[in-house]
């Protein structure tokens, strides 16, 4: 499965703004509303014909996916840009309100995704991937310097977060994940 960011690089500058337009315009939806938004407000908030919204993404699942791998695309590489910018433990605290976002959206996205993760694809595996990935060199980074502890497997801390997940749907949901993250920070660097 191609990442949002190799199919965009192929694209004519044109085609490629408006593509991102529809992305932005449906993240924002479907993080307000849920996925179940008409296409057409996703078209009209992006400033884009429905007609544009089908060429790029000819079902509502092509559109979910996108929005998705782009989430996960920027959580990524947020890892790498924090890194560069902060020392590890910061980064990496900044990281996890990165994966806050994350979650928001992938809560916004969580019955669209839900039938294309069991549809056969590898989306899911993918994400597992990346995520561990950057988790892995942020929490790597910050043993190195003694800013956490270094007895860590980054399977051991997805799982620790991953209490996110069983919050209830309220209106603070973002902050009570944001208090349970630093938690789990606050483990991190114990007996760093």
């Amino acid at each position: 499965m191609e990442s949002s960011t190799t199919t965009t690089k192929t694209m004519r500058a044109d085609a490629r703004r408006n593509r991102d337009k529809l992305v932005a315009a449906a993240l924002a939806l479907f993080t307000e509303r849920g996925s179940e938004v008409a296409l057409e407000a996703v078209a009209k908030r992006a400033g884009v014909g429905v007609g544009t919204l089908y060429r790029h993404f000819p079902t509502r699942d092509a559109l979910v996916e996108a929005v998705y791998l782009n989430e996960l695309d920027r959580l990524h590489a947020g890892a790498a840009e924090l890194l560069a910018s902060y020392p590890p433990d910061e980064a990496l605290e900044r990281w996890l309100d990165l994966f806050v976002q994350y979650a928001v959206t992938k809560r916004g996205l969580a019955g669209a995704l839900r039938s294309i993760f069991e549809s056969g694809g590898n989306l899911h595996s993918q994400a597992r991937t990346k995520i561990v990935d950057a988790l892995s060199s942020l929490l790597d980074a910050a043993a190195a310097e003694g800013t956490i502890r270094s007895d860590l497997d980054p399977e051991d801390v997805l799982l620790a977060m991953g209490g996110i997940w069983s919050l209830p749907d309220e209106p603070d949901w973002a902050g009570r994940a944001r208090k349970l993250l630093g938690l789990v920070m606050d483990g991190l660097r114990y007996r760093a």
